[in-house]
């Protein structure tokens, strides 16, 4: 039970810091099983969701990267228009998430996601 506890605090402890977007030190205390947490900072992180429609947009999501937003963007809308259109799209923007040691990963097959060097992208490793 003690176990279960731990584990649903270092998923709140998780949830706070996607809403806050602030990285704190989690101490665990294992001789009493606690998880200290420092208190969240003012700056909020904002999750959104964009839909890519053409080239020029690509300015507004590298924007909201900037700010400290995380980003989920559609991009079957300018795939459909464009495929070559769609390619350079998403090298434009990888590039960009890699100068700003932010993070890429694709969502299925009609969105990516970006995040701030603040935020990665857990991955399962695969052998």
């Amino acid at each position: 039970m003690k176990g279960r506890l731990v584990c649903l605090r270092l998923v709140k402890n998780l949830w706070e810091f996607i809403k806050t977007g602030v990285r704190r030190k989690v101490k665990e205390e294992v001789k009493a099983e606690k998880v200290t947490i420092h208190p969240p900072s003012t700056n909020k992180i904002y999750l959104k969701a964009l839909i890519l429609h053409a080239p020029e947009e690509v300015e507004r999501i590298k924007d909201e990267v900037r700010s400290g937003n995380i980003v989920i963007v559609r991009i079957s809308p300018i795939v459909e228009k464009s495929v070559e259109d769609a390619k350079r799209v998403i090298n434009e923007l990888s590039e960009f998430i890699s100068s700003v040691g932010g993070d890429i990963a694709r969502l299925g097959d009609e969105r990516i996601i970006l995040t701030p060097s603040s935020v990665q992208i857990w991955r399962e490793k695969t052998s």
